[in-house]
């Protein structure tokens, strides 16, 4: 009898571990997504003191020292051999690639702007996710991400007044390359611990962003400020590392498509951002993109996948 007691005592423990686990899930990664719409007012903010080339290097190579520490006073041992190439996935699209293209881009373009084009995420997430790791969501969770990226699509195009530009191009080819990073990056996460993953893409990225910082520091002019460094620290750690540490377990514990349809706030909150740190005019039309959005979020987060 109390060997019956207690199994029947510890029944509904087991039976809530995966709700609890989901709802752990998707709170990190909503907080990845926070600490992400972040990143480009931090980025305008880095720009007014540092090139574009070395806020990029330096950056880079700030949350590699970071992430290398903490490997290394943890004694990590190297990822296993399959899987560098998912790594240098990650790295090529989420260290390198997407701050590259999206600092490019605000060179001339408005964080607002910026951020309504790189709303496109989600859905470009969850494509590259299908191809690559075989996921099948349902047709309703399909219809919210369109409906979402369509929202999106509207919003930047209504603010751009049709004309698509050179930063628009960066912005684009900054969609692809971080959507592919957040599929590998995700897929890894499932074995690797979230933060391994972007840890050791970091560090691998080091032999080309020790020069590449170095060489950038001495050509491009410094100009130091509160907010410049600020913008750096933030971009380095916040979005570099520590949002990307939780963004990956959320998405190794929800699924890659829920939980990229999170990032359809992204631009929103960016937009708040960009009014209260830089100033900029918030959009008419964003009260009623948010709307929209955030019951499409609704929606792919109750679909079955």
């Amino acid at each position: 009898m109390r060997a019956q007691s207690s199994a029947t005592s510890t029944a509904p423990i087991a039976v809530g571990a995966p709700a609890r686990k989901r709802s752990a899930g998707t709170l990190q990664a909503a907080l990845g997504v926070v600490a992400f719409s972040l990143t480009f007012p931090a980025t305008a903010w880095g720009l007014e003191s540092f090139g574009t080339w070395s806020l990029v290097a330096v950056r880079s190579v700030l949350a590699a020292a970071i992430a290398g520490s903490c490997l290394l006073a943890m004694r990590i041992p190297p990822p296993e051999r399959r899987h560098w190439f998912g790594l240098a996935v990650v790295a090529a699209g989420v260290v390198l690639g997407f701050p590259l293209l999206t600092t490019l881009a605000l060179e001339t373009s408005t964080t607002a702007h910026a951020a309504v084009v790189v709303g496109l995420l989600p859905l470009t997430t969850a494509l590259l996710s299908a191809l690559r790791v075989g996921t099948r969501p349902s047709r309703t969770f399909w219809i919210a991400a369109l409906a979402g990226a369509a929202a999106v699509v509207a919003f930047t195009v209504q603010q751009s007044g049709g004309a698509l530009t050179a930063a628009d191009a960066y912005l684009f080819a900054a969609l692809l390359v971080c959507a592919a990073g957040y599929t590998e990056g995700g897929r890894l996460a499932r074995v690797v611990p979230g933060w391994q993953v972007i840890g050791w893409a970091l560090v691998l990225c080091l032999p080309l962003t020790v020069p590449a910082a170095a060489v950038a520091l001495a050509v491009e002019p410094v100009h130091l400020t509160a907010h410049g460094v600020a913008g750096l620290l933030w971009v380095a750690v916040g979005s570099q590392f520590l949002g990307l540490v939780v963004w990956y377990r959320g998405m190794a514990a929800i699924g890659i498509p829920k939980a990229s349809q999170l990032q359809l706030a992204q631009p929103l909150l960016t937009l708040v951002w960009s009014v209260l740190l830089l100033g900029e005019h918030l959009p008419v039309a964003a009260p009623l993109t948010a709307v929209a959005v955030l019951v499409c979020i609704a929606v792919t987060q109750r679909a079955r996948g």
